[in-house]
């Protein structure tokens, strides 16, 4: 699905929502009508949550917006954001449609916020970059540093408390829940974080510790400690984690099961 595509089914939801609710007409009269685009609607949904207005000088929310619509304006990075809303729509039970999710997702939004992080931090503008993950961190519960590499097609599912390293990857269609870290094992520097391949299903309170790959299609249970390799297409629980089967499927992250009897 392309960016005009997603974007106005959700100007159509928008439609028939404010139709028959006169509070949420007022809400989706500042936040969707006046755009034309997905990118432009989601810098302002942005820089109304992380901006600075104390500061009319710097971080205000009209200079946040006016920067974050340059980088949504980018098609590789819309490309990304209309797959991560994809992936809530077919992943997620709650969600019937993409505006509840562009408004009000905090995972979906944490990861847009870290997709304009990442690209300042490659931009050296590293203060801005360092803001825009401290304001996400306290907004959305959600602690993703500006260098960590992240994919298309991510879902982070309610989403409170995970937390991702500097040095960590995570590639195309992975699904993450709530309490997950992907961390450092102390005071090692350089590449010390965990690496979750294609579409990893990594369950709530796990702990990825070190610089560990988690194979593709591999399926990390809820509250396990993983501190070693973890093959592809293998689950894994426990504290320490071990071995303790397969996969249904290539791509537990798509399917999300969280059972580990498979």
């Amino acid at each position: 699905m392309k960016s005009l595509e997603i974007w106005s089914e959700i100007k159509d939801e928008a439609s028939i929502i404010a139709k028959t609710d006169s509070d949420a007409s007022v809400f989706l009269n500042s936040y969707i009508d006046p755009y034309d685009t997905l990118g432009s609607a989601l810098s302002f949904k942005l820089s109304k949550d992380l901006a600075c207005d104390d500061n009319q000088e710097g971080f205000s929310q009209d200079y946040l917006f006016k920067e974050l619509d340059k980088i949504f304006a980018d098609e590789e990075i819309l490309s990304g954001v209309v797959k991560d809303l994809t992936a809530v729509k077919k992943r997620d039970p709650a969600a019937t449609g993409f505006l509840m999710t562009l408004l009000f997702s905090k995972g979906f939004l944490a990861l847009q916020s870290h997709r304009a992080a990442s690209k300042f931090m490659v931009s050296k503008k590293t203060f801005m970059a360092s803001y825009l993950q401290s304001q996400s961190s306290k907004n959305y519960g959600v602690d993703i540093h500006p260098s960590a590499s992240i994919g298309n097609g991510v879902m982070l599912d309610h989403a409170t408390g995970i937390v991702i390293g500097e040095t960590s990857v995570v590639e195309d269609d992975v699904s993450i829940f709530q309490d997950v870290t992907l961390g450092g094992t102390g005071k090692i520097t350089g590449d010390r974080h965990p690496k979750v391949r294609k579409g990893v299903l990594i369950s709530a309170g796990a702990k990825i510790i070190g610089n560990v790959e988690i194979g593709e299609g591999a399926k990390v249970a809820a509250g396990s400690v993983v501190l070693e390799d973890v093959k592809m297409n293998t689950t894994v629980a426990g504290v320490p984690a071990i071995t303790v089967g397969k996969p249904a499927t290539d791509s537990p992250a798509k399917t999300v099961d969280h059972s580990i009897k498979d």
